[in-house]
């Protein structure tokens, strides 16, 4: 056994792991980065990445078709062959050699081995023992849960790691799970010749946002021939040499080649030596707002492993909070709570940032929610005629501010910074009257929306 000091030991290599290191790295830190499997993480090689990669094609397949002369051009199906090589083109072929040179640029030492808590400070990584001056990050984020379903663990069920790596379009799919990696791989699957089947325990997907969202997407699956069972659970799991079998509440059956398991996330906390600190590690980390694990003033949780927000951007940003911190800042998160900016990269996407309207009121606020359609302006005929989607503005009618806003639509995923500054930075619609949106493009649909506020208020918002 060998023994290494270091300033700071970052555990996990994903998105959050990464920035850590190479900002701590950038700053003169002597940096450990610890990684078991790719450097990249979870997000690069068995989600964000792939997934987008796998949806892509029907998407701008889809908006051609609404585009005359481009429509006209359009003579077959989507090449699922070539989809697929694209896909493996973005992962790079599950390979991270592409990572490594930016390590060694910073000089952060990497270890590929199992990272076990040894007590304070101190890290085993196979037969070495590092040692941290300054703090430890934990930054190992999640893996897929899978329910105590009768029959499930027998049926080689999928997670999304086996779903976006699939060498091959499966015959037939039922996905458990009407979350955001259950419609975007039903949705993706679907494109490319999968029979497609979705079970939500809840009365309608996507269930965490607003209600015309999801109901536009509904429709939009069952366009694209997916069956949707909302309000329905799994109760028992069989499966044979024809594929698998899913029982449901009301003893109905899906069957399909492959069952994709997508209902949420688990922490990698089991085996991580937390149990030698005194903390439970049987669930997410408990971290205060800057990160840090309270009762332990060198230990730092980012990314999914805390809990706070599961997505790539959240861990980001409370690395770099964390690291600001470890270099003697104060620096306290304030955007990666529940209400943080996110995506359905579906047809037609879903866009939110901040609170939806049930979720505001719940918190007693008093709210006003304007709905606008968002192709009602000149910008979106480019996009192509009849092009569905609404979009929801909701007002904070006592500080006259957004506390939360959704798009619906096609690639509406680059209109949701401008509202997650407005709704961040709690810019006064007063102010946000004078942000002038330029013509003829899609961002008109904020003009769209404060005129409708007025109308509905009766008043100006030119004060």
């Amino acid at each position: 056994m060998s023994e290494h000091a270091f300033d700071v030991i970052v555990v996990g290599a994903g998105p959050a792991g990464e920035v850590a290191a190479g900002h701590l790295a950038e700053r003169g830190k002597r940096v450990a980065l610890v990684e078991r499997h790719l450097v990249g993480g979870e997000c690069s090689f068995y989600a964000c990445m792939p997934s987008k990669a796998l949806l892509r094609p029907a998407e701008v397949l889809e908006e051609a078709a609404r585009v005359p002369g481009a429509a006209q051009a359009i003579t077959g199906r989507l090449d699922v062959q070539a989809t697929l090589d694209r896909r493996d083109e973005v992962i790079h072929n599950l390979s991270d050699e592409s990572q490594l040179p930016w390590l060694k640029e910073r000089s952060i030492a990497l270890f590929r081995e199992r990272a076990r808590l040894e007590g304070e400070r101190r890290v085993r990584v196979g037969q070495d023992v590092l040692e941290a001056r300054d703090a430890v990050v934990l930054a190992v984020g999640s893996g897929a849960l899978m329910p105590p379903i009768p029959g499930l663990a027998e049926a080689g069920a999928w997670s999304n790691r086996e779903i976006t790596t699939a060498r091959e379009a499966p015959e037939s799919l039922v996905v458990l799970g009407g979350g955001v990696v259950g419609v975007e791989m039903a949705q993706a699957w679907a494109s490319l010749g999968t029979r497609v089947s979705i079970v939500e325990g809840l009365e309608r997907l996507i269930a965490r946002e607003e209600p015309p969202a999801s109901a536009e997407l509904a429709d939009a699956l069952r366009n694209d021939g997916i069956e949707i069972r909302t309000g329905q659970k799994a109760t028992a799991v069989t499966h044979d040499e024809s594929g698998i079998s899913v029982t449901l509440e009301d003893d109905s059956r899906l069957t399909g080649r492959r069952l994709l398991v997508a209902i949420g996330r688990k922490p990698h906390t089991a085996d991580l030596g937390l149990e030698t600190l005194g903390i439970d590690p049987a669930g997410y980390i408990e971290v205060d707002d800057h990160m840090r694990v309270p009762g332990h003033d060198w230990l730092y949780a980012v990314g999914d492993v805390n809990g706070r927000s599961l997505l790539t951007h959240s861990g980001k940003y409370q690395a770099r909070v964390a690291t600001e911190n470890i270099l003697g800042g104060a620096l306290t998160a304030r955007g990666d709570r529940g209400d943080a900016p996110r995506v359905i990269f579906t047809r037609p996407q879903i866009a939110a940032v901040g609170q939806t309207l049930a979720a505001a009121r719940e918190s007693g606020r008093h709210v006003h929610a304007v709905d606008v359609q968002t192709s009602a302006n000149a910008g979106a005929s480019f996009h192509g005629r009849n092009a569905a989607g609404t979009s929801r503005f909701v007002v904070d009618t006592e500080r006259q501010v957004l506390v939360g806003v959704t798009f619906v639509g096609p690639e509406v995923a680059e209109f949701l910074h401008a509202a997650t500054i407005a709704v961040s930075a709690q810019v006064p619609l007063s102010a946000l009257a004078h942000a002038v949106a330029p013509f003829p493009t899609r961002s008109e649909v904020w003009l769209k929306f404060l005129e409708a506020y007025e109308r509905d208020r009766g008043l100006s918002v030119y004060r």
